[in-house]
């Protein structure tokens, strides 16, 4: 690529030891990659192929055992400070506190950025409305359907203004209407507000529907395909893409 990428990882790899103490396994093997500023990349694989090490990593959560791994040429294991309010987070599960509302769930990071009370307040306001969730400021979790309450997530992440997305199957607990619908808000919000984004998932059609690029990992985390899609992309190249991808993962082993 020609310009410094937002995300690189070169050679890596992440061990864990074992639960039973005997000796350590491979999550992530010689795993290397770039993400250029402004590019959304689907990534896809079978439970325990390393998807979720490789998101904490990027996230800073771990360190590799071996290899680079650079965020904005930052370590973010060793950085992670540095990351504070440059990274969002979309979890599968909305994770919001039920003890807040969900304007009071959406402001939290910018209180934690320590940004003017009243700004933070707009913001909020203005990130749930643009959701959708408007006339629903002061209703707490409970009161608020899965969709709503992920839509509360979204916001939360976008309000902080973060130049990187990261996403761990953040609709995979929703119906196929509600997500759907949410796939389509997520990828407009990222294109209009140009973020980098790394969407995790284990639905084809979804990694097509986001990913401007897809791969397809093998156990231990390893780019097994990969293919790019532009607006260009015709429905029979989607076909043939969605079906070498079938391919390499009927071809991947399963987790242990």
């Amino acid at each position: 690529m020609s310009a410094e990428p937002v995300i690189s990882f070169k050679q890596v790899s992440k061990t864990f030891p074992r639960t039973d103490g005997k000796g350590t396994f491979t999550a992530v093997d010689k795993l290397s990659f770039e993400i250029a500023k402004g590019e959304i990349v689907a990534v896809l694989g079978k439970t325990g192929c390393g998807k979720s090490t490789m998101f904490n990593i990027v996230a800073g959560l771990i360190e590799p055992s071996e290899g680079t791994a650079r965020v904005v040429g930052h370590n973010p294991f060793s950085d992670f400070d540095f990351f504070r309010g440059k990274i969002g987070i979309v979890f599968q599960n909305d994770r919001l506190m039920p003890w807040r509302t969900a304007l009071e769930n959406v402001v939290l990071g910018l209180q934690i950025l320590n940004a003017d009370p009243k700004q933070a307040l707009d913001t909020a306001r203005s990130w749930l409305a643009r959701l959708g969730l408007s006339g629903h400021e002061n209703d707490y979790p409970h009161a608020l359907s899965g969709g709503m309450r992920q839509r509360v997530s979204i916001a939360r992440a976008f309000a902080v203004n973060p130049d990187i997305l990261l996403c761990d199957e953040p609709f995979s607990a929703l119906d196929e209407m509600t997500a759907r619908d949410l796939r389509s808000e997520f990828v407009k919000l990222v294109r209009q507000n140009d973020k980098t984004g790394i969407f995790i998932t284990h639905q084809i059609n979804e990694a097509l529907e986001i990913g401007d690029r897809v791969m397809v990992f093998h156990r231990p985390a390893q780019i097994a395909y990969e293919a790019r899609l532009t607006a260009s992309t015709n429905d029979a190249e989607r076909d043939n893409v969605r079906d070498q991808i079938m391919k390499v993962l009927s071809e991947s082993p399963s987790s242990d």
